[in-house]
C-alpha cells in the first residue's frame, strides 16, 4: 500500500486578489506535492479560502454587496489564479461551505462542554485588518505588531479558549519533536517570545459583527477567526466529534502545513492547543516559509508595488514564473522579485542551460542519424563522469527536498544540465560526425545526452510540469526510470524551443510603459 502524504497551504483570506507573494505558497506546496507523487506517495493536497470576519463585512458594505457575494467573487478569483499557476491541489475548500460550518459549531460545543471554552469579557487593543487583540506591551511604537497599523480599544463579551491549560504540554511536545516547527529560527521565536512568557487565553467569539459561523447555543456570538479558519484542515477531510470518516483516519495527522512566517504563531500555538483539546494528534511539521518581496520591500497596495501572478504568467509563461519563485527564495530568508533578475533567469538558466541543451541535442540527432538512436557503447573516460551525475541525481534531489530546500533541489538538476552542456564541448559531436569510423562513438555520445535530458526531465516535473511534458514529447519517451539506462532507444525526435531568449532592455521598457 502506498504511504500517504497530506500537505496543506494556509487558506487565503478573501479580502482581495492574491499577489505573487501570496501565490508563492501555493506553487511551493504544489512542487512538494508533485515531488511526493513522483516518489510514489498517495498525496492529498488541500488549499482554499478563509471567508469570515469583520474585515470582509466592512469591505462588502463598501462595495454595496452581501458578504457572501463578496467572498464568492474573491474565492473564484483566488481559485482561478491557483489554476493559472498549474497547481495540482486535490481539494479547494471554503470556510463558508455548509459542512465546515456545521462541524465548527460541533467543535465549539465540544470544547465548551468539556470546560475548554468559557464566557468572559474582552477588553483590549484591536487591529481590524489582522482581526487580533493585543495588550499594550505587545504593540510596536503603539501600533499593531503584525501589520504596523493603528489599533483601537475595544470591549465586548466573548468566549475564550483556555490556551494556558495546554501551555506546558505544548512546550514539552515542541522540545520532544525537533522537526515540528521549521526552520529552526521560527521554533526558537515561538518558545522564547510566546510560550515561555506565558499564554493568555484566546478570544474565540465576537458579538460586534455577524459575518461568521453562529455559536449555535448563544446566537449573538459568531465563532472568531482562528477556531473557524484553522479547523479547515480537519473538517474537510471528514473530522466529526460524533464520529469521523475513513478519509480522516487515513490522512490525519497532516504531514506538512506550509504557511507564511507571519502566521506561524497561530499554527504552532493555537492550532496544537485546539487539537490537544479535541484529543487529536498534532501535524508532523509546520514550515513557516519566507516572503517574496518586490524590489526593496513587502508588497502592499498602499505602496503601489503589488505584482500579480496572472500578469507575470501572461508576460513570461507559467513555468518561467514557477522557476523564479521556487529558485530565488532561499530556504529561510526572504527573496526578491525584480523583472531584471527574472529575465536573467529565463535567459540564463531556462533558455540557455536547459532549452539550448535539449534543442542542440535533438537537432544533432536528427542531423546525423536518420532513424533510431541507441547505445553503441563506444565509451571514453569522460562518459563515466556524466553517467555518475545522472545516477546520483535522485539521491541529491531527495536530500534537498527532505529539508524543503526547493531551490537547492532545482540547482541539483541544473548541475546535471550544466554537466551535459560541458560534455558536448568535451566530446565535440560535430567533429566526430566528419569521420565515418566515429559514427558509433557519435551515437553513444548523443545517447548519453538524451539519457541526461530524460532523467532531468523526470525530476523537473514537480517544479516545471509543462516543460517536463514538452521534453517527454520531444524525446518520445515515457520517462519513468530515474537512472541511466544502457539499452534505451530514441527515435522520431522533434526539436522545438522550450524557452525563448528575451531582449532584456526592450522588455523592461515595455513593462515600464504599462
Amino acid at each position: 500500500m502506498m504511504e500517504k502524504y497530506y500537505i496543506t497551504t494556509a487558506i487565503a483570506y478573501t479580502s482581495g486578489k492574491p499577489h505573487i507573494g501570496n501565490t508563492y505558497e501555493i506553487v511551493l506546496a504544489d512542487a512538494i506535492a508533485r515531488y511526493k507523487r513522483l516518489k510514489g506517495f498517495d498525496v492529498y493536497f488541500q488549499t482554499g479560502t478563509d471567508e469570515h470576519g469583520e474585515k470582509i463585512q466592512i469591505k462588502a458594505e463598501e462595495k454595496g454587496v452581501t458578504p457572501k457575494e463578496f467572498v464568492d467573487d474573491v474565492a473564484g478569483e483566488i481559485q482561478r489564479i491557483w489554476d493559472v499557476m498549474n497547481t495540482s491541489y486535490d481539494r479547494f475548500v471554503r470556510t463558508t461551505d455548509a459542512n465546515h460550518e456545521k462541524i465548527v459549531q460541533k467543535i465549539f460545543k465540544k470544547m465548551y462542554d468539556q470546560g475548554d471554552i468559557y464566557l468572559g469579557k474582552y477588553e483590549g487593543l484591536y487591529c481590524t485588518p489582522c482581526e487580533s487583540f493585543f495588550t499594550e506591551s505587545q504593540l510596536v511604537d503603539g501600533k499593531c505588531p503584525d501589520c504596523g497599523r493603528e489599533v483601537q480599544p475595544k470591549s465586548e463579551e466573548a468566549y475564550f479558549f483556555k490556551l494556558s491549560k495546554y501551555q506546558d504540554r505544548l512546550i514539552k511536545y515542541i522540545e520532544d519533536h525537533p522537526q515540528f516547527i521549521q526552520p529552526e529560527s521560527r521554533k526558537n521565536e515561538m518558545i522564547n517570545n510566546f510560550l515561555k512568557p506565558g499564554l493568555q487565553d484566546l478570544c474565540v467569539s465576537r458579538t460586534s459583527f455577524d459575518w461568521g459561523i453562529p455559536v449555535d447555543f448563544d446566537s449573538k456570538h459568531v465563532v472568531y477567526v482562528w477556531l473557524d479558519a484553522l479547523t479547515n484542515y480537519i473538517t474537510n477531510i471528514g473530522y466529526d466529534p460524533d464520529g469521523s470518516s475513513e478519509e480522516f483516519h487515513k490522512n490525519w495527522p497532516a504531514d506538512l502545513h506550509l504557511i507564511g512566517k507571519d502566521i506561524i504563531r497561530f499554527h504552532t500555538i493555537y492550532w496544537p492547543c485546539f487539537l490537544m483539546s479535541l484529543d487529536l494528534p498534532l501535524p508532523k511539521q509546520v514550515f513557516g516559509h519566507p516572503w517574496l518581496l518586490v524590489g526593496d520591500g513587502k508588497m502592499s497596495k498602499s505602496k503601489g508595488n503589488v505584482v500579480y501572478a496572472d500578469d507575470l504568467v501572461e508576460e513570461f509563461g507559467v513555468d518561467a514564473v514557477r522557476y523564479y519563485v521556487l529558485h530565488e527564495i532561499p530556504f529561510a530568508n526572504d527573496g526578491t522579485l525584480t523583472y531584471d533578475l527574472l529575465i536573467e533567469r529565463i535567459n540564463g538558466d531556462l533558455a540557455n542551460i536547459l532549452g539550448n541543451l535539449v534543442n542542440r541535442t535533438i537537432s544533432m540527432v536528427n542531423k546525423y542519424f536518420d532513424g533510431p538512436v541507441s547505445n553503441k557503447k563506444v565509451v571514453d573516460s569522460m562518459d563515466q563522469g556524466l553517467v555518475d551525475v545522472i545516477n546520483s541525481l535522485e539521491d541529491r534531489v531527495e536530500a534537498k527536498m527532505s529539508k524543503l530546500e526547493i531551490g537547492a533541489a532545482l540547482d541539483e538538476i541544473f548541475e546535471v544540465l550544466r554537466r551535459s552542456n560541458k560534455y558536448i564541448d568535451e566530446t565535440e559531436p560535430w567533429a566526430l560526425a566528419k569521420e565515418e569510423d566515429k559514427k558509433d562513438r557519435l551515437m553513444t555520445v548523443l545517447y548519453n545526452l538524451l539519457e541526461a535530458i530524460r532523467v532531468c526531465g523526470i525530476f523537473l516535473s514537480p517544479y516545471l510540469p509543462e516543460t517536463s511534458e514538452k521534453i517527454k514529447t520531444q524525446i518520445h519517451n515515457d520517462m519513468k526510470e530515474t537512472k541511466y539506462l544502457e539499452n534505451n532507444t530514441y527515435e522520431s525526435l522533434t526539436a522545438e524551443a522550450l524557452f525563448m531568449r528575451i531582449d532584456k532592455e526592450k522588455k523592461l521598457k515595455e513593462l515600464e510603459s504599462k
